[in-house]
């Protein structure tokens, strides 16, 4: 790796752990079959533990649009502020799948908190900030999209300029009307502009319907 890009990958981490600030790995599954496909989602911050609405959407949509046997994977991680236990588990998902069920396409995704930990993911190619299992080399040709709601590393620019080239084309990142995680504005309109981060807006802007049309034309 270039010191350019670690340089970059460590200045995305740091701007990920801040807005963290804001706002085990994957068990054995020996009994389960593989799927056509799996989107492996994080929720955002204090949702209850599962995918969260946005998730559980996302995945109904694309089974809608796809017809294909697609699997839920709700990362595992307490959805506060530890985007590094989720980014672990998230990578350590993928670790597995692409071990065990290599004909299975993945995707990718998060909301809120959850694209952060989808971030560091998808652009932190070292052991950095608390984050301890980056993707395996290869990784990147069993996913098939990356989904991003409400994604706070907008403040320093689109994740994809922070990637592997190879994923940059599968990224689409959804940031609803003014909302202030990942639409920068002026810290005082925050409390205005917070509806517009809520998940049932994006839901109702068709937002949803907008990443599963993306991840239907690549799955």
């Amino acid at each position: 790796m270039t010191v350019s890009l670690r340089r970059a990958a460590t200045s995305l981490a740091a701007a990920v752990a801040l807005v963290a600030g804001l706002v085990p790995i994957a068990p054995s599954a020996s009994a389960e079959s593989c799927p056509q496909a799996e989107l492996i989602f994080a929720r955002g911050r204090l949702e209850a533990p599962g995918a969260g609405q946005i998730g559980n959407a996302l995945v109904s949509a694309v089974r809608g649009k796809t017809g294909k046997d697609v699997r839920l994977y709700a990362v595992k991680y307490p959805a506060d502020t530890e985007v590094d236990i989720g980014a672990n588990d998230m990578s350590g998902r993928i670790s597995y799948m692409t071990g065990t069920c290599p004909d299975t396409r993945l995707v990718l995704g998060g909301y809120s908190l959850g694209a952060a930990v989808t971030d560091v993911v998808v652009a932190v190619p070292i052991a950095a900030f608390g984050f301890k299992n980056p993707m395996p080399d290869g990784a990147d040709s069993h996913i098939a999209a990356i989904t991003l709601f409400g994604n706070g590393s907008q403040w320093v620019g689109p994740i994809a300029n922070f990637t592997n080239p190879a994923l940059r084309d599968k990224i689409i990142e959804l940031c609803h009307g003014d909302d202030p995680i990942c639409n920068p504005t002026d810290p005082q309109n925050w409390q205005d502009y917070w509806p517009d981060h809520l998940a049932p807006a994006y839901i109702k802007a068709g937002m949803v319907n907008q990443a599963a049309d993306f991840v239907a034309g690549r799955l």
